[in-house]
């Protein structure tokens, strides 16, 4: 199994860290929000996941700006998220950056996670209920895939 750590950031609902601990926890990964990045060494690690809640179609600025800064070049690397809608596509912002920074992307997560961002408040939110026991299934799943092969 390959030396992985699990950089995350979540708020709101906690969504993305739910998934973040789930990952974790099946790939016996060191986990770490991306507020405690400066204190990381990076070089320690075989592989390394980039979590975030997604604003807009887009992973949150506060990580796509502190995965900017490592030095990635030949890392490889793997991504996740959590939204309402659940959509893998949402992860290419991040994933462009990365490949940007010379990483190599070897997986991408998506799940649903309950979002009452924005104007979607306004009707109770969506996907109410996620990450639920399937969801976490499914990214137990992707990361045994990932620090295995």
């Amino acid at each position: 199994m390959k030396k992985c750590l699990i950089l995350y950031d979540s708020y709101h609902h906690g969504n993305t860290e739910k998934i973040a601990r789930a990952m974790a926890e099946q790939a016996n990964a060191k986990i770490c929000t991306i507020d405690k990045v400066p204190t990381v060494r990076t070089e320690e690690y075989e592989i390394i996941g980039f979590g975030a809640g997604i604003a807009y179609g887009r992973p949150y600025d506060k990580m796509l700006k502190a995965a900017a800064r490592f030095s990635l070049q030949g890392k490889a690397v793997f991504v996740f998220s959590t939204s309402g809608m659940g959509k893998a596509k949402y992860n290419s912002a991040l994933i462009e950056l990365l490949k940007n920074a010379g990483a190599s992307v070897v997986g991408s997560f998506a799940c649903k996670g309950y979002d009452t961002y924005g104007p979607i408040k306004m009707v109770g939110g969506i996907a109410k209920g996620h990450p639920d026991e399937e969801d976490v299934a499914a990214a137990k799943q992707f990361i045994q895939r990932i620090v295995v092969s």
